[in-house]
């Protein structure tokens, strides 16, 4: 399997290993570009702690091919390729063909030279095998339809040793705002929606431990486990419905859960509960426990 034809040459790359000694002192800019101020929009507020992470487990050499499973809007793609520099190779992979558009744009604007995206799905990569030196998963495999599926074929297209490092939030995300929630699912005497609201949180964050299993079935060792954490703060309930993080990422998932015609009474009880608690905490913390798992592709041919 390859990605037009021969994937150790891809279009755009064959100037790669040019020198570059000093060709950033000829750059130049204007603020007033439309196109410049388009892209440096990077560091995004939900996959800037998960990626930072990531790259500070990144083993960096050169002459790597390396892939970012899932790398949305371009966020740790290009900066991997900035720090990786023009004697790796990078691809970026994800089936949002929106989002890749854009990130053509970036690579185009900031004159990126060592990376390539891929519209395509995890589970069936479009990569030979044994061809990726080093792969990273951003907050990616949460997103996939089939995990197991996804890891094994991460595995088929990394080498032997290469390295994988992937993040992912864990299933108390946002707890606080989950417990008023169930609660207020429990009083309704809505023990279906209980139910259905547990299985979302699942289908989006599986439990550590069975993604380790998966990691070890796809015959990656894993070499180290970091768990972090981070708050997001509101003024009050309001303000986190209304966050354009929680309106585009998490909503339609949290209606789901509820039939439509319990919508507007479920929301505006749980919108009231959540106000009411900020009186007593001074403030609506969200919380984001995640960790990131370094491992290293242990098959054998």
């Amino acid at each position: 399997m390859s990605l037009q034809g021969n994937p150790s040459q891809p279009r755009g790359l064959k100037d790669r290993n040019r020198s570059c000694v000093t060709t950033y002192l000829d750059h130049s800019f204007s603020t007033d570009d439309p196109d410049l101020v388009s892209v440096i929009d990077e560091l995004p507020l939900w996959s800037a702690p998960f990626g930072l992470d990531l790259l500070d487990a990144v083993y960096l050499r050169p002459n790597l091919k390396a892939l970012d499973v899932g790398c949305g809007l371009g966020f740790p793609l290009l900066e991997l390729a900035y720090r990786l520099g023009n004697s790796c190779l990078v691809f970026g992979l994800d089936p949002w063909e929106r989002a890749l558009e854009r990130v053509k744009l970036k690579i185009k604007v900031l004159d990126i030279k060592n990376v390539e995206v891929v519209n395509a799905v995890a589970e069936c990569m479009p990569f030979a095998d044994d061809y990726f030196d080093l792969i990273v998963s951003n907050n990616g495999m949460n997103n996939v339809e089939d995990m197991k599926l996804s890891l094994t074929e991460c595995s088929r297209v990394s080498t032997a040793g290469a390295q994988f490092v992937l993040t992912f939030n864990l299933q108390d995300t946002m707890i606080e705002f989950y417990q008023v929630f169930e609660q207020t699912l429990r009083e309704y005497q809505l023990a279906d929606e209980i139910d259905k609201m547990r299985a979302q949180i699942y289908s989006k964050r599986k439990p550590l431990g069975e993604v380790e299993s998966l990691l070890e079935a796809a015959r990656f060792t894993i070499g180290d486990i970091k768990h972090g954490s981070f708050n997001i703060d509101f003024v009050d309930g309001t303000a986190m419905f209304n966050h354009y993080l929680i309106k585009y990422w998490f909503l339609d998932g949290w209606k789901s859960v509820v039939k439509v015609e319990d919508r507007i009474r479920i929301f505006h009880e749980m919108e009231r509960r959540l106000n009411q608690s900020v009186q007593i905490e001074g403030r609506l913390r969200l919380t984001v426990p995640y960790v990131t798992i370094n491992c290293t592709n242990t098959k054998r041919h």
